[in-house]
């Protein structure tokens, strides 16, 4: 951070002494007398936003929650505490507040106002939210009910009891809105209540690969910060067509990155929240992977036609239509799958209970199936689906580990499964693999994650037992001219997933 903020000080400072030397603007030519300086704004650009801001700033309000986080005490500091003589106590879990601070905005007089859904979340799973707080524009303060909130979009409805009615506004479109259109942005980032901030659509349906079903939204390059999160984005005509929701920055701050919920998005799901009602969305049941060069070229398909399944749960409803793993996907309800229209969006936005048909490549071939969609489960449920972020404990020093000069093409030590590895491991009889005993930290392998105690199943498609079987399938992979090789591999404690690993680089 004090990188880049020392870079724009550099740039900004670099300006001022320009200006000063010449007495004009960096840039700037200077007027004879006979040149009249231009007195309006260029065709397309407003001259000021302070009539919009003046009537649309009542209707933004700021959102804080005061929440009661419990704290765990390490045992292990008793421990030391008790060997050091020092008195045991304290041992036990401390209770602790804590706040947060967010932007919504009124869309009724009687007090419905909008938000994100993680700026009136716990802070963490320790905690819970004890109070809603609303401050409106004037100061005046309310205590706010969650009426209801669907943390797949993001999205939260309060209500609060005013005196009297309140100023609002209205949920616009962004389907006739154009990159280069100017949006206005109100709320309160990193606190600063009442902040105005402006700039243009950068893009419009961006897709950022999350898998949510609401993976569409509107791009601006109007600062966005913390605490702006569930405020509203204007265009001129004073309609919220976004709420914004997140920024992308390696800072923390803004970097001219900030996206929005589309307001054609958020609209329905705002007034079947209000109504008390459950959001509900077709579900097909498929861990999946977008296509890249190196997963397209192990599997010798379009990277930019489809994405690549890697699991199916059982008995959900791409299992029950015959969808399998390596399969990829191209086509759901005729609709094309890729990278502008994601198979999470389209999926998530059919109804319950239809069935669908569904294009698929198979080993080179086209396949056509009919799945009937499911209701989609919650997203706690699906994180536990598809997860291999959790760390497992590497193996134990055994005796017969290898060095790192015995790795493979893929940078790997592999070992076969023996009798004092399945112990170790916890392994049945009956599970035929190789296991990961070394990683090269400088080959692919290791960037794509594998790691020690990992199992690799099958490699090509073709199962593996045997150093030999690995072995034959690499061979069989560079006899085809492929750069890498696409690995099924089981994590003790994970379903099985597919990873492409690129062979190791003289």
């Amino acid at each position: 951070m004090r990188y880049a903020y020392g870079i724009t000080t550099a740039l900004l400072l670099a300006g001022s002494t320009i200006t000063l030397a010449t007495g004009q603007p960096a840039g700037a030519q200077l007027l004879n007398d006979n040149m009249p300086a231009p007195a309006t704004a260029p065709a397309g650009a407003p001259v000021s936003f302070a009539d919009l801001v003046e009537r649309l700033q009542p209707a933004v309000v700021n959102i804080s929650t005061r929440q009661r986080v419990v704290r765990r005490n390490n045992p292990a500091n008793d421990l030391f505490g008790r060997f050091f003589g020092q008195p045991r106590g304290g041992s036990g879990p401390s209770i602790q507040e804590g706040t947060s601070l967010g932007t919504g905005f009124l869309i009724s007089a009687d007090g419905y106002i909008v938000t994100n859904s993680h700026v009136v979340s716990p802070g963490n799973r320790n905690a819970t939210v004890k109070s809603i707080t609303v401050t409106l524009a004037d100061n005046t303060e309310y205590d706010a009910e969650l009426v209801g909130r669907d943390e797949t979009a993001d999205l939260a409805v309060l209500k609060i009891t005013p005196k009297g009615q309140l100023p609002y506004v209205q949920f616009g479109s962004s389907a006739n809105s154009r990159v280069g259109d100017w949006v206005v942005a109100i709320g309160q980032p990193l606190g600063l209540e009442g902040t105005v901030t402006s700039g243009i659509i950068s893009n419009i349906g961006r897709t950022t690969g999350s898998g949510s079903p609401y993976d569409r939204f509107i791009q601006t390059d109007a600062s966005i910060n913390q605490g702006n999160s569930g405020g509203p984005m204007f265009d001129l005509n004073g309609n919220v067509i976004g709420v914004n929701t997140w920024i992308a920055s390696n800072t923390g701050g803004n970097v001219g990155l900030g996206f929005a919920i589309p307001g054609e998005i958020a609209a329905p799901i705002v007034e079947k929240l209000k109504r008390g009602e459950k959001i509900e969305r077709g579900y097909l049941g498929v861990g999946y992977n977008a296509l890249n060069d190196k997963l397209a070229s192990a599997l010798g398909v379009n990277k930019n036609e489809g994405v690549f399944v890697n699991a199916v749960p059982a008995d959900g409803p791409a299992a029950k239509a015959g969808v399998k793993p390596r399969d990829v996907i191209v086509a759901v309800d005729g609709k094309k799958v890729n990278i502008d229209n994601p198979l999470s969006v389209i999926v998530g936005n059919l109804p319950i209970g239809k069935s669908v048909p569904i294009e698929l490549i198979r080993n080179g071939k086209r396949v056509k199936v009919t799945a009937k969609l499911s209701k989609r489960p919650s997203d706690r449920e699906l994180a536990g689906g598809f997860d291999l972020q959790d760390e497992a404990q590497g193996l134990p020093e055994p005796q017969f580990r290898q060095q790192l000069e015995n790795e493979n093409e893929l940078g790997l030590v592999l070992l076969d499964l023996n009798p004092a590895i399945r112990r170790q491991l916890g392994l049945n009889d009956g599970l035929n693999a190789v296991v990961v005993s070394g990683v090269n930290r400088l080959s692919d392998a290791a960037l794509v994650g594998l790691r020690r105690r990992d199992l690799i199943t099958e490699i090509d498609g073709k199962a593996v037992s045997s150093l030999s079987d690995v072995e034959s399938a690499i061979g069989a992979a560079k006899r085809a001219g492929k750069d890498a090789v696409l690995l099924q591999v089981l994590r003790p404690g994970s379903p099985r997933s597919y990873v492409p690993v690129e062979f190791v680089r003289d």
